[in-house]
């Protein structure tokens, strides 16, 4: 797994959403340049489609949701513009191996929220492998806020 620098992420929050609220329906949109390592996260209440690079869809787009408790979903495109299941094979092993990376900048990003609401840092959070091709198209957990956030030594 690539390494997560806190210097190389650029946080946008997108009116009405703030560093504190609302939690119901909060976005976040990652991406990324792969010339610069750059990482893009934002956050607002919609995905910031005008970020996310069509031709590559290597983003990974998050949200909570509460059912009886909060979690975080979120979705990667295995796909991509990938038509052969080779191809959407190497996006599907680049993805599994990178998201821990992507989920330390999502929540790096937005650890002051986790000040104002603690109890989410215990919620589990849940990616979608969008995928065309069954053996791709699969749903994993990938624990919980607290777990990336403690891998970063903050305190929240």
């Amino acid at each position: 797994m690539a390494h997560f620098d806190p210097q190389k992420l650029t946080i946008r929050f997108i009116s009405p959403a703030n560093p504190n609220e609302p939690i119901q329906g909060r976005k976040y949109t990652l991406t990324h340049s792969d010339q610069t390592g750059q990482l893009f996260l934002d956050i607002g209440p919609n995905y910031n489609y005008e970020a996310i690079n069509p031709q590559m869809r290597d983003e990974v787009i998050a949200e909570w949701q509460k059912n009886e408790s909060y979690r975080l979903i979120g979705k990667v495109y295995v796909d991509g513009n990938e038509n052969s299941v080779d191809a959407a094979g190497k996006r599907y092993e680049i993805f599994k191996r990178e998201l821990g990376t992507a989920l330390q900048a999502i929540l790096f990003g937005d650890r002051s929220f986790f000040s104002n609401y603690p109890e989410l840092l215990d919620a589990p959070i849940l990616i979608y492998f969008e995928s065309r091709f069954p053996n791709f198209n699969q749903l994993f957990y990938y624990g919980t806020p607290k777990q990336y956030l403690s891998q970063l030594q903050l305190g929240v």
